[in-house]
């Protein structure tokens, strides 16, 4: 299996450190993680901060050949503040080098070869990165939308093309209610917030975090429930993503869709308990955590 990403590529900055993220290369980073071929496609700027991220991904075995330099615009940075809960809250600098990607034949090549690309909305503020999405997303086998909603750096009537255009839609809850705002979707609870958006835009694969609460997931007309599991939340950075990629890899590979929202949260709560976006567990240790519930 191989799965591509797409967008944007940073350095989270926290009161205390720094870390190399971006919601595309942390789903990659998990997809490699689990044994899976998989590949971002974005652009750092020609400077330290960029040259120090081309550093990391070599060493995490992913490949360069679809992450292009920027002399004109910086590596991308977004400024972190965690509340008392470890929710996470972003300033993210504009323009910066991600917002102009634009594509080569590498990456016409890795997308079509590919099982699935994953992008998110974030990555579609800026024209020039946006006409690079859609000029993949046309090659694409299977498109999976990951909803960022990060003000102001969206547009509802490009998110609503953005789902139009995906076979699965991923999204947390208050981005549901959001959404649902903006359609008038006047439904309450999510279940039947979800199968209203799914009609709306023609996807029968949606699936919606709730934090700590576990998931909802739609998936071919039918639902499916987690209710999240127990941890002392450390930071809530890259949860979402680590859940996202968990959760395609499982249904890609054909498993039960129950089996696969269950695993899917489990290692999203372990990776919210934990520092970071990225941290690594064994599957002795996802096993054990599983039990412990």
């Amino acid at each position: 299996m191989k799965i591509t990403c797409f967008g944007e590529v940073l350095w989270d900055i926290f009161p205390t450190h720094k870390k190399i993220g971006g919601a595309p290369l942390n789903v990659a980073l998990r997809l490699n993680t689990m044994g899976i071929k998989s590949s971002i496609i974005t652009k750092v700027g020609a400077d330290n901060l960029g040259d120090d991220i081309i550093t990391y991904i070599k060493t995490q075995g992913l490949t360069i050949d679809t992450i292009l330099r920027d002399d004109q615009y910086q590596t991308g940075e977004v400024l972190v503040a965690l509340d008392q809960e470890g929710t996470a809250s972003y300033t993210i600098s504009y323009p910066v080098a991600w917002d102009f990607i634009e594509v080569t034949k590498q990456m016409i090549n890795e997308v079509s070869t590919s099982d699935a690309i994953i992008f998110g909305s974030l990555a579609s503020r800026n024209k020039v990165s946006r006409k690079a999405l859609f000029q993949l997303l046309d090659v694409a086998q299977f498109k999976i939308l990951d909803v960022n909603l990060r003000p102001p750096h969206y547009d509802i009537e490009l998110l609503l093309e953005l789902m139009k255009s995906a076979d699965f839609i991923k999204l947390n809850d208050e981005e549901l209610n959001e959404i649902c705002t903006h359609f008038e979707i006047n439904k309450t609870t999510i279940e039947d917030q979800i199968k209203a958006i799914a009609s709306h835009t023609n996807t029968d694969q949606i699936c919606v975090t709730k934090g700590g609460k576990g998931a909802v997931l739609l998936y071919r007309n039918s639902l499916y429930h987690n209710n999240g599991y127990k941890v002392d939340v450390v930071d809530t950075v890259g949860a979402g993503d680590s859940f996202l990629a968990t959760l395609i890899s499982r249904l890609l590979k054909g498993t039960q869709p129950q089996l696969a929202i269950d695993y899917a949260c489990a290692i999203g709560a372990m990776v919210a308990g934990s520092e970071g976006a990225n941290p690594i567990f064994s599957d002795t240790e996802i096993k054990s955590f599983i039990e412990k519930q």
